[in-house]
């Protein structure tokens, strides 16, 4: 997207351009999130593939948008993007 903008071709006595629009591509769940049981008290890791690496993520519970403390962790390298909730209770499911 970055690439949009109008290029010349400049010859001394005259000029040629063109306008290039490049159209992003929509970021599609190569891998989604799967279903998880774990033990209270343990750490529990969620993971999905994104199509586009560097995709900014939003985790949630719920409705409730989640930030990264103590009990929340988050991890993306390339296009794998990963929440760690640590310590993990009933309320967490």
């Amino acid at each position: 997207k970055s690439d949009s903008d109008t290029y010349s071709c400049d010859i001394g006595d005259a000029q040629s351009r063109a306008k290039l629009t490049v159209q992003e591509t929509p970021v599609l769940f190569k891998q989604e999130l799967q279903n998880e049981e774990a033990k209270e008290g343990k750490q529990v890791r969620l993971t999905c593939e994104l199509s586009k690496p560097g995709t900014p993520v939003k985790w949630m519970k719920g409705d409730t948008v989640l930030y990264a403390s103590e009990k929340y962790e988050f991890k993306q390298q390339g296009t794998v993007a990963e929440l760690i909730i640590r310590d993990v209770k009933s309320v967490d499911a």
